[in-house]
C-alpha cells in the first residue's frame, strides 16, 4: 500500500516538472534581444518632416510566441537602445506605439519578429522607426 502510494506520487511529481519545463518562447533562457527606437517628428498633419532621432525614455514591449499580450517592457536607454534578456528559443514580436495620421485611434504598433534559434544567441531586432 506504501509503495503504490509513492509511486503514484513520484510518477505525479515527474509528470508536473515535465509539464514545467517548457521550451515555449520566454523568459527563463539566455538568449537576448536588441534593437534601437528611431523617432521621425512629424508635423501635426503628418506632412511636414521636422526631424529624426534615437528616441530616449521610450517603452518598448515583446510578445512571447503566439500569447495575446506583451509578456515584457522595457524603456530605451539615451541612444534608443533597447534590450530583452533572458529568453528561451522561438518567435517573438518587439514592438512599439507609434502616432499614425491614418488611423483613428492616432496611434498604431509597430512590430518586429525576431526568431531565437539558439540558447545562447544574440538577436537584433534592427531599428524600429516610430511617428511622433
Amino acid at each position: 500500500m506504501k509503495f503504490t502510494h509513492l509511486a503514484l506520487s513520484l510518477a505525479g511529481a515527474c509528470i508536473l516538472l515535465l509539464n514545467a519545463c517548457s521550451n515555449s518562447p520566454g523568459a527563463g533562457g539566455r538568449a537576448t534581444i536588441t534593437g534601437k527606437l528611431k523617432a521621425e517628428d512629424y508635423t501635426n498633419n503628418c506632412t511636414t518632416l521636422n526631424g529624426e532621432y534615437f528616441a530616449a525614455d521610450e517603452d518598448v514591449y515583446i510578445i512571447y510566441g503566439d500569447e495575446p499580450s506583451y509578456g515584457d517592457r522595457v524603456r530605451t536607454g539615451p541612444d534608443g537602445t533597447f534590450m530583452f534578456r533572458y529568453l528561451r528559443k522561438g518567435t517573438y514580436k518587439v514592438y512599439a506605439y507609434s502616432d499614425d495620421c491614418s488611423a483613428l485611434s492616432g496611434t498604431r504598433a509597430v512590430i518586429a519578429t525576431v526568431e531565437i534559434t539558439e540558447r545562447k544567441q544574440e538577436a537584433d531586432a534592427g531599428i524600429i522607426t516610430v511617428i511622433r
